[in-house]
């Protein structure tokens, strides 16, 4: 007997919202089966909630939706775009769901928390930028084993933090997030280094900064010596391409190589997805500058 047999109407709005306040897994899952019995009236539902509510009930409708799998990832992703309020791990949560609405945030913020409390188990204070930049690479590179994709470098899932997270190996840029997320979990803040070809993390809170390459296992580079790592010379190119970039800037270079391996991989709609985000970040920033 299918859901909709036990129930032959949709009940009404009150009924529901009730529910909604109630945290027990029992409830949620009896609420599970009763949209998967009425799909149509629980999008509309869930979709309404979703946006016109606030607090533990909106939280709980946005969850259903993912947990279902109704959510229209491109959409959400662009309105955070157009929103200008960017934070990091939000955005890169929601650039995953633009692929892979099921992603899981919370399964993910707790492997990251995991990550950061056994950084803090070996941190002894008082302790200075590079032993704890030495203690998140014990933690990340040796004992949890992440390491750069190196034969399927172009993969298109090295890019998306729930994945990588799993499988332990992902792009520069994405090692690098992992990296920023886990050091601000300790209270430790880095900064996003987007270097041509090669993305970075930097630290600028001691009274010299120094860089950190996370493709090469968290290996630490003076700043004195960043030309000569990098193979180009400091007085010909701009300094500037040794200081942080915004958030924007880095969720827009995530695009850009996702834009790049699925085209490679002949994926057409989702090249075209992540060129429109991608003009979209550019068109803000364009508007932004010229104000």
């Amino acid at each position: 007997m299918t859901t909709k047999d036990k129930q032959s109407t949709w009940p009404s709005e009150e009924a529901i919202l009730s529910l909604l306040d109630d945290e027990s897994v029992i409830v949620c899952n009896a609420i599970v089966k009763l949209f998967e019995g009425f799909p149509k009236e629980g999008r509309i539902f869930l979709k309404k909630i979703s946006h016109d509510s606030n607090g533990i009930v909106a939280k709980h409708a946005k969850e259903l939706q993912i947990k279902l799998g109704w959510t229209d990832g491109k959409e959400d992703f662009l309105k955070f775009i157009r929103s200008k309020r960017y934070e990091l791990e939000t955005g890169w949560y929601l650039l995953d769901r633009t692929i892979d609405p099921s992603a899981d945030s919370v399964r993910s913020s707790l492997q990251l928390d995991q990550l950061a409390d056994r950084v803090r188990e070996l941190i002894a204070k008082p302790i200075d930028p590079r032993q704890i930049c030495m203690v998140i690479n014990r933690v990340l590179f040796h004992e949890c084993g992440y390491r750069g994709a190196g034969q399927n470098f172009e993969d298109p899932e090295n890019s998306f933090l729930h994945l990588v997270l799993e499988k332990k190996r992902g792009l520069p840029i994405t090692l690098s997030l992992i990296y920023l997320l886990v050091a601000r979990r300790v209270g430790f803040e880095l900064e996003p280094i987007g270097l041509p070809g090669r993305f970075m993390v930097g630290c600028f809170s001691g009274e010299i900064p120094f860089y950190i390459d996370v493709w090469a296992g968290g290996k630490m580079i003076d700043l004195e010596d960043m030309g000569s790592y990098l193979g180009i010379s400091m007085e010909e190119s701009s300094g500037s391409i040794l200081l942080p970039v915004t958030v924007s800037e880095m969720l827009t270079r995530g695009c850009r190589n996702l834009l790049h391996h699925y085209k490679l991989k002949g994926k057409k709609e989702e090249s075209e997805m992540f060129s429109s985000f991608v003009a979209e970040f550019e068109k803000i920033r364009s508007l932004e500058t010229n104000a």
